[in-house]
This record gives structure tokens, C-alpha cells and sequence, in this order.
């Protein structure tokens, strides 16, 4: 039997209305300032919702080069860019390095809707003729993760998880699972998103999803509290290298924290609604910690899925309440998302690199706008400024339409 390789984490990156570098990103999220606003990316007068957390000033051209921007839609964009990023902080040169081992794992939930939108609109006004023949390899959902292969020249395993919300955590899962088999050395695993657009934020709206909170757009996502309305659309990306510890250390690699456990799960309930006792979440947040054996009393924080949805922040709380029993209420529980908004298919990617600075700086981002708990969410959510915590072990939930779950754990380091 081949023994089982340890994987950590020695790269991030991250793109997101808060903030389009870790350190910027972290300084935002840890101060509770909040990255939605008012969507000015197309007309929103007529729509339910009319705010978003916008990625703003991303310079695509700067980042990737102006021939190759040209060939890819917004959330490819904004991949490799955080996949950028991930492999410079990772000190990973694929040159000096075996590029047939060394993967790419990275998924979104919806894809390159900006490009079919304007592909679509381009063939009613103008025919046929005038659509790009670059259109499906622009839109389709695996394309971010092939961009990276391409341009990095990376010839290991290449996947492109589509499992709506839980997207980021299943390809950083299956990454962890690749590498501790042996089938790989390196991954650079992450999800991607770029939904701010006129079809998802009418469909979104009309299923009563997202928030209407239009005249505070900075208090709209709230997570836990008595008064969310639904959660609030954000776009961006998350991309972690992941490594074989062995490969790691041969390279004299910083290892920032070490991925131990990897749970997945289907709620088979209904297509949008969580199932209200959190079922499934459960399961996958018990198949993650027996998967790194570790018990449930070794947490020491949780990084919530926590859209700020009526039903799925209260299935989720009963779903952590079942998983450590009474302790349930001395673990600290942090909602991204009431800051950075809902990136959907990025969420994994940006969560878990926001979980891994928690391990490294000892702060648990803070819950903003818990101003009205309500009392089936009564966990300790960390409402409203962050908090000193010694982390050595932290879950990271996500939970998608379907009743994908899928559920990571991180540890720190130790040789």
C-alpha cells in the first residue's frame, strides 16, 4: 500500500471587491469593511436587486497581457490573475520544476456568462456572422483552469469542478486527494467567478434570493442576523498551490499551513433549498475531520458558508450544533460573506485563503451587520470586530444549489 503524502499550502492568491492581493484583502476583511456597493456595470434600474461587491480597477491587461486578455472572459481573467499571484507567493517556477507534475484544479459555478451574454446579443442585433468563434471556448466553465495550464505550460492533471457554491472547496478537496495519493506534486487549486450580469442578477431576483437591501448596499449581507434578506452577488477568485509536504520541503518551500481533511456530501433534498436541518452539511463536515483524524473537539474556529439566506444560515447552525454538541457555542464562527458578499464558485478559494491567514495571524475575521441575532442562530458568530484566537485547526464550509457540500480542513503546520 503507498503511503498517503501530506499536503500543505505555500501559495495564495486572491481577487475580490475587498481587495486584489492577500495582504489587501486581509487587512479589509479583518477590519469588517465591507465591498458591496451600487452595480454601475450595467443599467439596474429596472431590477430587485441593484447592488453587488464589484471587483473594481482590475487591470486584466497589466496582469496577463493584452493579446491573451482578449481570449478570455471576466471570471477566466480573474483566475489567472489569483493563480499569478498563488505561484509567486508559492516561489514555484515551473521551469526548474516537473511540469507533468504539477496540476491545475480550478472550477466556477456559472462560467463565462459575460461572453455568452454579449455573443447573444451580438447575433440578435447583428447575425450570425458577427459572433466571435472564440465564443464556446470563452464561456465554458472549464476554461479559467485550462488558461492557467496553458500559460504556465502545466501538464499535470487538469479539472474544472462545476458544483455551484461549493466549487472552490471541491477542487482544493480534489487537489488534496490527487497529491496525498501520489498523482501529483503540485496543484494550484481554486474557484472563479464573474457573475455581475443582467440574466443572473434577474433570475437570482425573481427566485427571491438575493437581498433588496438597494439603499444600504454596505449592510445588505447578514449573515445570522434577524433581518437578512437574502445573500448579495460578488465576484472574484481564490487560488491556492498546494504541495506534497515531501516536494515542499525539497525545495526549501514557506509552508503556510497544511490541508489535513477533505468531506463531500449531497443533501439529495431539493434543487435550490437547503436541507433544514442541515443534513448534509453535517455529514460533510464529520467525513472531513474523520478524513484528517481529527475529533470534533480539536476545533478551533469555523469559516461558515453563511450566505445570509433565511433558511440556510439556521440549517447550517443546527448542522455545527449536531457536529461538537455543547462546545458548539465556545467555537468561534466567521461569515465572510457578510463582507466580501457571495462569490459563488470562488467562495471556496477565497475562504480558504481567509482560514489559512486565521491559522497564521491568530485573528478571526469578524461577522458584520450581526446586529439582530436571531435566536435559532445563537453560536458565537464574532459579530462585528474580529478577534484574537489561537487557531490550530479550522473548518471551511461551502454549500451550493444542488445540495453539493463539500467541506475542508486546515491545520497548522508542525513538522
Amino acid at each position: 500500500m503507498v503511503q498517503q503524502q501530506r499536503v500543505v499550502i505555500t501559495g495564495m492568491g486572491v481577487v475580490s471587491p475587498i481587495g486584489q492581493s492577500v495582504a489587501t484583502f486581509w487587512e479589509a476583511l479583518t477590519a469588517g469593511r465591507s465591498g458591496v456597493s451600487a452595480v454601475d456595470t450595467f443599467d439596474v434600474s429596472g431590477y430587485k436587486t441593484r447592488i453587488g461587491g464589484v471587483v473594481r480597477n482590475f487591470d486584466a491587461e497589466s496582469t496577463i497581457g493584452g493579446k491573451e486578455v482578449r481570449r478570455m472572459d471576466r471570471y477566466t481573467q480573474f483566475a489567472v490573475a489569483a493563480a499569478k499571484q498563488a505561484l509567486d507567493d508559492a516561489a514555484l517556477d515551473p521551469d526548474s520544476a516537473d511540469r507533468d507534475r504539477i496540476g491545475v484544479y480550478i472550477g466556477s459555478g456559472i462560467g463565462g456568462i459575460h461572453t455568452l451574454l454579449d455573443n447573444y446579443r451580438t447575433l440578435l442585433s447583428r447575425g450570425p456572422g458577427r459572433v466571435s468563434p472564440t465564443v464556446v471556448p470563452m464561456m465554458i466553465a472549464n476554461m479559467a483552469a485550462a488558461q492557467v495550464s496553458i500559460l504556465y505550460g502545466l501538464k499535470g492533471p487538469l479539472l474544472a469542478p462545476v458544483t455551484a457554491c461549493a466549487t472552490g472547496n471541491n477542487a482544493i478537496g480534489e487537489a488534496f486527494k490527487l497529491i496525498q495519493r501520489g498523482g501529483a506534486d503540485a496543484v494550484v487549486a481554486g474557484g472563479s467567478e464573474a457573475t455581475i450580469a443582467d440574466l443572473a442578477f434577474a433570475g437570482f431576483g425573481n427566485a427571491t434570493a438575493m437581498s433588496t437591501r438597494n439603499d444600504e448596499p454596505e449592510r445588505a449581507s447578514r449573515p445570522f442576523d434577524a433581518e437578512r434578506d437574502g445573500f448579495v452577488a460578488a465576484e472574484g477568485a481564490g487560488v491556492v498551490v498546494l504541495e506534497s509536504l515531501e516536494h515542499a520541503l525539497r525545495r526549501g518551500a514557506r509552508i503556510r499551513a497544511e490541508i489535513a481533511g477533505y468531506g463531500a456530501s449531497a443533501d439529495a433534498y431539493h434543487m435550490v433549498a437547503t436541507d433544514p436541518e442541515g443534513d448534509g452539511a453535517y455529514r460533510a463536515m464529520r467525513e472531513a475531520l474523520a478524513d484528517a483524524g481529527l475529533p470534533p473537539e480539536s476545533v478551533d474556529a469555523i469559516n461558515a458558508h453563511a450566505t445570509g439566506t433565511k433558511l440556510g444560515d439556521v440549517s447550517e447552525t443546527k448542522a455545527i450544533k449536531r457536529l461538537l454538541g455543547a462546545r458548539a457555542y465556545d467555537v468561534p464562527i466567521s461569515a465572510n460573506k457578510s463582507v466580501t458578499g457571495h462569490t459563488l464558485g470562488a467562495a471556496g478559494g477565497i475562504e480558504a485563503v481567509a482560514l489559512v491567514k486565521t491559522i497564521e495571524d491568530g485573528i478571526v475575521p469578524p461577522t458584520i451587520n450581526l446586529e439582530f441575532p436571531d435566536p435559532e442562530c445563537d453560536l458565537d458568530y464574532v459579530p462585528g470586530r474580529a478577534r484574537r484566537a489561537d487557531v490550530r485547526v479550522g473548518l471551511s464550509n461551502a454549500f451550493g444549489f444542488g445540495g453539493h457540500n463539500a467541506v475542508i480542513v486546515l491545520k497548522r503546520y508542525e513538522a
